[in-house]
């Protein structure tokens, strides 16, 4: 039988994963606690709300995708007291809550981080600093798409990708998926249809997950030593590259759990 072996959520879009021994799935289908920060660029406006569903594209703020040095900042965040952490290289350079002050030591922290990465120039495109730290810390809405999603992928999908890339180095963070699942074939996820139970919950499957530079981003480095993309469409012979399933709970949220079973039930 298939289950979890994995969980992760992101509190601050585009930043180091929180791997979690439990998630809790929201009616809406996102899970608590998961990108509820972003570092919003100057020229772009608040997430938008479309349909009660909040939408926060990569193009407003910093993501990996155009900044793959973040992945070099580890970030810790107390849910309970609204408090950020930031290390780099095992040291701590700042600890600040979400207040004005706060926010505006964490935005001058992460701004001078990323100007003295080979990152920086991007920093400097028109409209982009000053920075802001939006979210109120608790509420999930700064997603890609305007719907949350769960995202899941098999860790037999990222070990075949592993064993395809030059040097190995392809870990289940690079993909930056809610659940990861043991027990299933390499890219078996893609062919599930109709409904998935996983712990508490069922889902609907929505798709599979097109993927972007950001997971050619060293989660360790933050270098982009792996040619994934190419792998993906090359080796694997897709049409677009592509890792894992969107899913959306039907009927409800609920609780998933390491060791939780994974079962399709049509």
């Amino acid at each position: 039988m298939p289950r979890v072996s994995a969980l992760y959520r992101h509190p601050v879009k585009g930043f180091t994963p929180e791997e979690t021994r439990e998630l809790t799935v929201q009616a809406d289908g996102r899970v608590a606690g998961d990108r509820v920060l972003a570092f919003r660029f100057s020229d772009a406006a608040v997430p938008e709300d479309r349909d009660g569903l909040d939408h926060w594209p990569k193009s407003k703020g910093l993501s990996l995708m155009d900044f793959p040095s973040l992945a070099r900042l580890k970030l810790d965040y107390d849910h309970d007291a609204r408090r950020l952490r930031l290390s780099l290289d095992g040291a701590v350079v700042i600890e600040a809550g979400l207040d004005a002050a706060g926010r505006d030591e964490l935005v001058a922290h992460v701004t001078e981080f990323l100007r003295g990465t080979t990152d920086g120039r991007r920093l400097e495109r028109a409209g982009r600093l000053p920075l802001a730290l939006v979210g109120d810390g608790e509420r999930s809405r700064f997603q890609d798409r305007a719907r949350g999603f769960v995202s899941l992928h098999a860790s037999a999908s990222v070990a075949a990708v592993d064993d395809a890339v030059p040097d190995g180095r392809i870990d289940d963070r690079r993909f930056r998926s809610n659940v990861v699942v043991d027990g299933v074939a390499a890219w078996a996820e893609l062919g599930w249809r109709g409904r998935v139970r996983v712990g508490d919950v069922v889902f609907l499957v929505r798709g599979p997950i097109g993927r972007c530079l950001a997971v050619q981003a060293n989660p360790d480095s933050g270098q982009r030593d792996a040619p994934v993309l190419k792998t993906l469409t090359r080796v694997f012979a897709q049409d677009e590259p592509t890792l894992g399933i969107l899913l959306l709970p039907s009927g409800g949220g609920g609780r998933i759990r390491v060791g939780d079973e994974v079962e399709i039930v049509g």
